[in-house]
């Protein structure tokens, strides 16, 4: 019963009959000496005394079906798993689908069961008794030292040694670092000397110092606590453990690690843990209120929405990608050879990459401007902006009559809605801005 305990109540589910090759319904027979494959009857097959084979109508057998109870009287095994299918397909709280899914059980019915059974089961108060037993244990070693074997050795890097480097120079033997803090909270006790003839003042004085140092030396002890309870003396491995969590519970991580001396290690683990399940548990409900926005009821439906949205966003990204390119590219021969190379990656052929060396590099020579449409429009101080920042008149003439109408509706122009106007090279729009406001024909905002 086992071995088919993953068939649904959906009978296309289940292997075929042997004899008749039907779809099987139960109840119906199992051999129990043929295998290791399960030889498979319906009733009808069964009772002609079918024989296939090493299958023989003598052969023990058993009597498949889920047609008994398992969590409680009047719910058979059959509509417990139809249950657990219905919940995953409809949804938790969707109880009207779930219970038309079922077909043999109302919708007061389906949700009084899987809350009793599923959700507020007392079978689970073992496992919870479990985990409060080894919270406790665990917070009453917290505090405690960590035992060893005295024939343990514990490591001693080399002061300048890498090991050591990671470890901000603490030295596990004896459970100190090379600097401490406040490392010279002793200098203010070297000078002190307690004698006889010191006057009341004096040894009230004294005695501050000696106050203040001893503040001092538990202020070092409890920062060198909080460092070994939290794990930080390894600081690298302490942020490749922090760079498992979403880049948005790091962020969070790194607000509450100030807070990390006032509870203790485990505390501090579960408040960021407890955080990350609330940010992956809210990331699940966007998701399923999207699919829910979209008139996804099923999450077979879900996934072919996923694949489809993928290939729209891959689509998207590169119609933006070429966009860039012929914003940015005004040379066609430039654009032409991009094309190229983009159809042979799409046809699955590496294109020829031609690599150019940085040594010894020029800057690129000006614009030759002869032949090109809209030169004989340019005076010649626009001839020179166009030939030092490679750019040819029709598209200069373009950019230059967009910034006048944007001036001259708004009353002035600033640089970063230049930018914005003209979708080009951050610098070219830059000495483009320059030049017109230079030359009077726009204004500044």
């Amino acid at each position: 019963m086992d071995r088919l305990a993953s068939f649904g109540n959906d009978p296309f589910d289940k292997p075929p009959c042997r004899g008749c090759s039907s779809f099987l319904v139960e109840p119906y027979i199992k051999c129990a000496e043929c295998g290791p494959s399960p030889f498979l009857l319906c009733l009808q097959c069964f009772t002609r005394g079918y024989e296939y084979k090493k299958h023989q109508s003598d052969h023990k057998y058993e009597i498949m079906t889920s047609d008994f109870p398992v969590l409680e009287p009047g719910w058979t095994a059959q509509e417990e798993m139809a249950l657990l299918e219905a919940v995953m397909d409809c949804g938790f709280g969707n109880w009207q689908d779930v219970a038309y899914q079922m077909r043999t059980k109302t919708k007061e019915e389906c949700e009084g069961h899987y809350m009793k059974n599923f959700i507020n089961n007392p079978l689970f108060s073992s496992a919870l008794l479990n985990l409060r037993q080894m919270q406790d244990h665990l917070s009453r070693t917290a505090d405690t030292a960590i035992p060893f074997k005295p024939t343990d050795d514990p490591p001693r890097p080399s002061f300048d040694s890498q090991v050591s480097r990671d470890m901000a120079g603490y030295m596990p033997a004896r459970a100190d670092f090379m600097e401490e803090f406040d490392n010279y909270a002793e200098w203010d006790l070297k000078d002190i000397d307690f004698v006889d003839d010191d006057s009341d003042i004096l040894h009230a004085l004294k005695v501050a110092v000696v106050d203040i140092y001893h503040s001092r030396l538990k202020e070092r002890q409890r920062r060198k606590k909080i460092i070994r309870d939290h794990g930080l003396i390894n600081l690298r491995k302490f942020q490749i453990l922090e760079r498992r969590y979403p880049k948005e519970v790091q962020d969070l991580y790194d607000v509450m690690r100030r807070f990390a001396r006032v509870a203790g290690p485990i505390e501090h683990d579960k408040f960021i843990e407890s955080h990350t399940l609330e940010f992956e548990l809210k990331r699940e409900i966007r998701r399923l209120q999207e699919y829910r926005r979209e008139g996804i009821q099923s999450f077979c439906g879900a996934k072919v929405y996923e694949r489809v949205k993928r290939m729209r966003e891959d689509e998207r990204r590169k119609r933006n990608m070429l966009c860039d390119i012929l914003q940015y590219i005004h040379d066609a021969r430039a654009c032409q050879k991009w094309l190229q190379n983009q159809a042979a990656i799409d046809a699955g052929i590496t294109p020829v990459v031609t690599t150019i060396t940085t040594s010894g590099r020029k800057s690129a020579p000006p614009l030759n401007l002869t032949g090109l449409p809209g030169t004989d429009k340019l005076n010649e101080r626009e001839k020179e902006l166009c030939q030092v920042v490679r750019l040819v008149p029709g598209a200069y003439l373009e950019y230059k009559q967009a910034l006048m109408n944007e001036c001259r509706r708004q009353g002035g122009l600033r640089l970063a809605q230049a930018r914005s106007l003209i979708k080009i090279d951050v610098n070219k729009t830059r000495k483009i801005y320059d030049f017109l406001i230079k030359e009077g024909y726009i204004n500044k905002a």
